[in-house]
């Protein structure tokens, strides 16, 4: 029986208007309608409750952010009962680009926990910033792991996804290139941290994405050999051809 796979389109801060984000977003709808394949697109903020309007009961959205306190003094923030209020299932956490602007693994923590109580499945984002020789990098995502899981209870691991993002293979200025034997690698390590801090059930149940520079040309091979059961896209999320393409190149896995 083939797998279903999870295509996750974190649009960022893009388009520029709304009127381009509907497009985009009912392009993907329309090519996406009926497949198997779990798609969830995760546009700004702003553009959110115009685009719960047009899912036709279908659960696309995700959210890019969210802060983790339901409400309050917290100027430019998000909360769970506002996405709630707007068909949002999945919410992405820890993000490289957030962790750059000062989030942490507690904030992240904070935040997984919020999403978890409010019934959003979370994606959590975790990745090197490059990859030494020495291997230390290991290290580091074992860290990010168990901060950012610090007070999530075992039976609340089916909540949550991991998505393997290195910050060194992201974006146009990217300085290399993940192969899917050395993402299976990575991933095989992921779930013995998993196993080390919960137990082997948890470990090989819970769902790891891959995200760095995934376009329509490596897909296939990072879904079929690498271990992962999806993939988290940047850029090619806002193209509607190059990412139903992937989602349809999902369908074949």
């Amino acid at each position: 029986m083939k797998k279903k796979q999870i295509i996750v389109g974190n649009w960022k801060m893009n388009p520029r208007t709304l009127l381009e984000a509907r497009k985009l977003f009912d392009s993907i709808k329309k090519e996406t309608e009926g497949m198997k394949t779990e798609v969830v697109l995760c546009p700004p903020s702003v553009f959110i409750g115009d685009l719960a309007l047009r899912t036709g009961g279908k659960s696309l959205l995700g959210s890019q952010n969210m802060f983790f306190e339901e409400e309050g003094a917290f100027t430019g923030e998000i909360s769970a009962p506002m996405l709630k209020s707007l068909s949002v299932k999945h919410l992405i956490v820890g993000h490289s680009e957030r962790r750059a602007m000062g989030e942490t693994n507690e904030m992240i923590s904070k935040k997984i926990q919020a999403g978890i109580k409010a019934g959003f499945t979370v994606i959590l984002c975790i990745g090197e910033k490059e990859r030494d020789s020495e291997s230390a990098y290991l290290q580091k995502l074992k860290e990010q792991i168990i901060a950012s899981l610090n007070g999530v209870s075992k039976k609340s691991l089916i909540k949550i996804i991991i998505a393997y993002e290195p910050i060194w293979a992201i974006g146009e200025k990217a300085t290399g290139f993940v192969d899917s034997a050395t993402l299976l690698e990575t991933i095989i390590f992921i779930r013995k941290v998993l196993n080390d801090t919960y137990d082997q059930t948890s470990a090989h149940s819970m769902k790891v994405l891959y995200g760095g520079s995934v376009d329509e040309k490596n897909a296939s091979d990072l879904m079929k050999e690498g271990g992962v059961a999806g993939l988290l896209i940047g850029r090619a999320s806002v193209d509607a051809k190059k990412f139903v393409t992937i989602v349809k190149i999902a369908e074949t896995i």
